[in-house]
């Protein structure tokens, strides 16, 4: 995913057991679960619950670039 600066992207929630994996290739990637916040720099990875809503955010000013990859429960 390409994020421009200050741009957001919702989430869909995916199947029930579902894992999601968020990689951070460049930039800086706020990812926002019902429960949590993280905020992941260059080469950082979070594993949650894809199966809640969820959403992204870049609070940069330059482009990000992030990877996500879902795991069905």
């Amino acid at each position: 995913m390409s994020f421009a600066p200050r741009a957001r992207l919702t989430g869909d929630p995916h199947l029930a057991g579902s894992r999601e994996y968020l990689v951070c290739e460049r930039g800086s990637i706020q990812l926002t679960t019902l429960s949590e916040r993280w905020t992941l720099s260059e080469g950082d990875v979070v594993v949650y619950r894809g199966d809640q809503s969820h959403g992204y955010a870049n609070p940069g000013d330059s482009p990000a670039v992030a990877y996500t990859v879902i795991l069905p429960g």
